[in-house]
């Protein structure tokens, strides 16, 4: 039986909501890619990660339709699960795809991309926030990889979002960290995201060709 251990990412300052997220530390447990994708199915989180090796912060992510080279709430859920619980404060992580840096600051934990490795999310901005929240869905079946915002306070940076993504098996995405990260290089300024049902997302731009998000993060234990 492989263990899986849930995060939450992208709590808010109270450790509510976040985004789940399955971790298999032992990646080994799981060595062939096609079984990595049925568990990952299997399971039905917006993302799995499959952490091979903890030294170097390598990791494969998967959504339950296919493989990413980057995610956001993955990223930030395995620097803080290699930090907190396995002991290794890694600078950099690897995909078979792409390299993250990372740091932490105080309870929120960064990762800083490259975009072009960012699914393509397609950004459609709405009237205000209350747009937002009556979303049952994209307007567009076609957007199967979007994330549709609204200014809740402009001046301050704060936006409200919500992202659908049919096109990697997600419905919905409770919180999308590479999402929030490409509408902060659009905007060019520091967000605070109120993603989904009540998680929070910090993006910011970071140097040409990338992004940086932050978040906080807890552990709901070991699946049973």
């Amino acid at each position: 039986m492989v263990a899986v251990e849930v995060l939450r990412v992208f709590t808010d300052d109270r450790g509510d909501y976040g985004n789940p997220l399955g971790v298999v530390l032992d990646g080994g447990s799981v060595p062939e890619t096609a079984q990595r994708q049925q568990l990952a199915a299997t399971l039905g989180f917006s993302e799995t990660i499959f952490i091979d090796d903890a030294e170097r912060g390598r990791l494969q992510i998967f959504t339950p339709a296919t493989e990413l080279p980057f995610a956001g709430h993955p990223t930030v859920g395995a620097a803080w699960v290699l930090s907190r619980e396995l002991g290794r404060s890694v600078s950099t992580l690897e995909t078979p795809g792409t390299r993250i840096a990372t740091w932490a600051d105080g309870d929120r934990v960064w990762v800083r991309g490259q975009l072009a490795a960012t699914p393509p999310w397609w950004h459609e901005r709405l009237a205000d926030s209350a747009a937002v929240d009556a979303l049952d869905g994209p307007l567009d079946p076609e957007q199967d990889a979007t994330q549709l915002w609204a200014w809740r306070d402009e001046a301050a940076g704060v936006v409200r979002a919500r992202v659908f993504a049919a096109r990697y098996g997600v419905p919905e995405d409770e919180a999308c960290g590479s999402a929030s990260m490409r509408l902060a290089a659009a905007l060019g300024r520091d967000l605070t995201v109120h993603h989904g049902c009540g998680s929070i997302v910090y993006a910011r731009p970071g140097p040409p060709g990338t992004a940086e998000i932050a978040g906080r993060v807890v552990s709901d234990g070991l699946m049973a």
